[in-house]
């Protein structure tokens, strides 16, 4: 197939579009609450703030690396502290 302008495709043209930006894989480093059994309440808001994003979404259970139960228990802790005013539904 013949590109479309003659410039020759390029990758780093691609990670320079603003419209594809790259993907982080920032891991969040959580080994020490799997293995420490640490109390997931909504009230600790400091834990909390550790698995949501700069945009204030849930960090995705593949990214977090923790047990499904924990979270479980780590989404309804969220929405528990956005409800009670403690954590923002959405940072601008």
């Amino acid at each position: 197939m013949k590109p479309t302008s003659n410039r020759p495709y390029n990758k780093t043209s691609q990670r320079n579009n603003p419209r594809n930006p790259q993907k982080t894989t920032q891991s969040v480093n959580l080994q020490s609450l799997i293995e420490s059994q640490i109390d997931i309440d909504y009230k600790n808001i400091d834990l909390l703030r550790r698995f949501t994003t700069g945009y204030a979404k849930v960090v995705p259970r593949r990214r977090s690396g923790i047990q499904m139960h924990q979270q479980r228990k780590i989404a309804q802790a969220i929405k528990r502290a956005r409800y009670m005013g403690l954590l923002p539904y959405e940072n601008r």
